[in-house]
């Protein structure tokens, strides 16, 4: 709020006739303090609604001779034009000898109660036309004894004017009042008396304000509005129309199955702790998983059920439905949204929904998938029991092999000697035993018989001869004995021989009876299934409609368009911020 302007009023006292002169000359000088509040608001007056009354130029004799002095011409404040003097008074008027001097001008001005920001302003002034003012009062008197008022203020287009006068052109006078004016005694000054009270004033103001701010809110909020229904309650609008009304219902099958591993009797230590169990299988539900999810499933179940031909049907909307004859690439695409497949690592389940449009053909593409995922299953342990197999059969035929060899050998040495060396050698070792028993006990015999003093001679002859007889045969066995066990031919050598290949023998037939077995247990675990599937939920066709869910997709159309405006209206606000900052 601004403080409305006060002036002052003086009363000029009258001296005697010694005095006249300055006391003629002072209302004068003492007009501006009954000035119009124009001079404190910048407001200016003009010469035809404010009387302007000059003061003479030199004291005058009294009342009755005061004649009124003619205007002056507003001069331009140009720099390069020298100062305007003031004019001289018409000839007719009367002069006296007493005057007004330049200190008496300085206090009157003094008295008037000008503001420090009118001072600053009349030194600004007098500088610019080019007055030497020793104080800034001393410039408000030089400005006025110019003609000029230092406290009007003029527009550009004056400034622009005055500034760039025509060559050979003088700037007239056009009637305005340059200097100081009083204001008439019998106008009406004081405030009216119905003004209103600065309270109803202020509330009056805030009045206004709060319907400014009332009216401009709700210019905001009619532009946001607008900018809502337009960017994001029409699209959402569209948005549910389409699935309420346009897309084509989808019928989802639901399926579960898990891949186990059959219980294996070799299976000890950490591995049997694993086996059937779900971290066993862990690989191969996610290999079977990525499989259904491929390329590859998607060609086979095209080739044998028509995918492609199930969803290019013309009766399913254009945005789900596909093209005639399409790529694989966009078949893929679809194939991926309506067959969706999860594993829980902590159950080992795999969950497969089909979707398509009718129940009955979802049910079937849930059956085939789950035929290829059995498919990949025995695939994925096939080789393995392969290998498994024929490495048992290779051992098998390599122990057959050094077996029939050993037995070859075997019959080979024994039909070119006696069938059993190590028997005719077990007998001629008894024999030898035999005799050498024999042999002694005659020995002893002998002894016997000679320790009589007067043996029989002829017992002694009878023994002797037999002692003879059993050393030659002993000789003889001895003999033969050596030439079984010396040489190369000896029968000890080949008894050794005989032995060596009868224990090759042995074991070829061990190996071949360890190579079977092997064999045999590889078959039993090819023939029982060692990866297999398990379907825990079968595929039901259904009977309601699963997809477009309308309502969840329309919320969440709202949400994603609300976001979008969000963001935009925030990225523009920073923008517009940095920009005006």
């Amino acid at each position: 709020m601004t403080t409305k302007p006060k002036a002052k009023k003086f009363r000029i006292r009258r001296s005697p006739q010694a005095g006249a002169a300055p006391e003629e000359v002072r209302p004068a000088a003492n007009q501006s303090r009954d000035l119009p509040s124009h001079r404190f608001t910048g407001q200016t007056t003009d010469a035809a609604d404010v009387p302007r009354q000059a003061p003479p130029p030199a004291a005058v004799a009294g009342p009755e001779a005061r004649q009124p002095r003619p205007q002056a011409k507003p001069q331009q404040p140009v720099q390069s034009q020298p100062p305007v003097q003031p004019q001289p008074a018409p000839a007719a008027a009367p002069q006296t000898d007493v005057a007004i001097t330049p200190e008496q001008e300085v206090d009157a001005i003094k008295r008037e109660g000008l503001t420090g920001r009118q001072l600053r302003m009349a030194r600004r002034v007098a500088q610019k036309n080019g007055l030497a003012a020793t104080s800034d009062y001393d410039a408000v008197r030089l400005l006025r004894a110019n003609g000029i008022d230092p406290f009007q203020r003029k527009n550009m287009l004056e400034l622009v004017s005055m500034d760039t006068p025509a060559q050979g052109q003088q700037v007239e006078s056009q009637g305005r009042v340059q200097l100081p004016q009083t204001m008439a005694m019998h106008k009406e000054t004081l405030p009216s008396a119905d003004m209103i009270s600065p309270m109803d004033r202020r509330a009056r103001e805030i009045g206004d304000i709060q319907r400014d701010m009332a009216s401009r809110r709700r210019r905001k909020m009619l532009l946001l509005l607008a900018r809502l229904s337009v960017f994001v309650f029409l699209p959402t609008l569209l948005t549910g129309w389409y699935f309420y009304a346009i897309a084509t219902p989808m019928y989802s099958t639901k399926s579960e199955f898990l891949i186990l591993q059959a219980d294996t009797a070799t299976a000890s230590g950490f591995s049997s702790l694993l086996s059937g169990t779900q971290f066993a299988t862990n690989q191969d539900s996610i290999a079977t998983q990525s499989y259904l999810q491929s390329k590859d499933a998607m060609t086979r179940l095209d080739q044998d059920k028509g995918f492609k031909a199930v969803f290019s049907d013309p009766t399913i909307d254009p945005i789900q439905r596909l093209p005639e004859a399409p790529s694989n690439e966009k078949a893929y695409k679809l194939y991926k949204k309506y067959v969706k497949l999860g594993y829980d690592p902590t159950e080992g389940v795999i969950r497969m929904e089909v979707a398509a449009p009718d129940p009955d053909i979802a049910a079937q593409f849930s059956r085939k998938l789950i035929s290829y995922a059995e498919e990949r299953v025995d695939d994925l342990s096939q080789r393995k029991r392969e290998d498994q197999l024929r490495d048992a059969r290779k051992s098998l035929d390599e122990a057959r092999d050094e077996r029939r060899e050993a037995q070859q050998r075997l019959v080979t040495l024994q039909e070119g000697t006696i069938i059993d060396p190590e028997g005719v050698i077990s007998s001629l070792r008894s024999q030898i035993n035999n005799i050498q028993i024999q042999l002694q006990e005659k020995e002893l015999q002998l002894a016997a018989l000679q320790d009589n003093p007067r043996p029989n001679k002829a017992r002694v002859d009878g023994v002797r001869g037999d002692i003879g007889r059993l050393s030659k045969l002993l000789y003889k066995l001895e003999d033969k004995m050596t030439d079984a066990t010396a040489g190369e031919s000896s029968l000890a050598q080949k008894t050794a021989q005989i032995q060596m290949l009868q224990a090759d023998l042995a074991t070829a037939d061990m190996m071949m009876q360890t190579s079977l077995q092997t064999l045999k247990q590889t078959e039993l675990e090819a023939n029982r299934q060692v990866r297999y599937l398990t379907i825990s939920v079968e595929p039901v066709a259904s009977e309601d409609p699963s997809y477009p869910r309308a309502f969840e997709n329309t919320i969440l159309a709202f949400l994603i368009f609300s976001g979008i405006y969000l963001m935009i209206s925030l990225t523009a606000s920073i923008l517009r911020e940095q920009v005006s900052s």
